[in-house]
């Protein structure tokens, strides 16, 4: 429903902006930011799946945060990931306080604080979205 909906605030907005000479925008392709980078290497031969809601979390396996980005998780061959609704928020150079409502699952609806590590102090909230499930690509087909 995000895609359908994106897609046609997009084509919306084409149809209401003035024209803009094709030669500006011709091949320029936005450039990767380095959090980009690393998660396109993280997931580089996996494919997505459908989102959910909450993942079953064991242990103490923490998220990897990926600067300005995600949140990533790694359970078995399954990578899920978490583009948050605040992705800006995400920095590594804090850590992480998470407030879970259940004590096997992370949920959209779980509380997440960040906090600095130089000096302990409150810098930020996260909001989760779904989580999107990347698993390898089956080779044999």
């Amino acid at each position: 429903m995000f895609k359908r909906l994106a897609l046609s605030a997009a084509a919306i907005g084409l149809l209401a902006a003035p024209a803009v000479q094709a030669d500006e925008h011709e091949g320029a392709e936005k450039e990767m930011t380095k959090g980009e980078k690393r998660l396109a290497k993280m997931l580089e031969g996996r494919v997505a799946g459908e989102p959910e809601r909450c993942i079953r979390t064991i242990g103490s396996q923490s998220l990897v945060q990926i600067d300005d980005t995600a949140l990533v998780y790694k359970r078995g061959d399954t990578i899920w990931v978490n583009y948050t609704k605040t992705p800006d928020a995400i920095d590594d150079m804090d850590y992480l306080v998470i407030r879970k409502f259940s004590s096997t699952q992370l949920c959209k609806t779980d509380q997440v604080e960040t906090y600095s590590r130089g000096g302990n102090f409150f810098s930020g909230v996260i909001f989760l979205d779904d989580f999107v499930p990347y698993r390898e690509v089956d080779s044999e087909g």
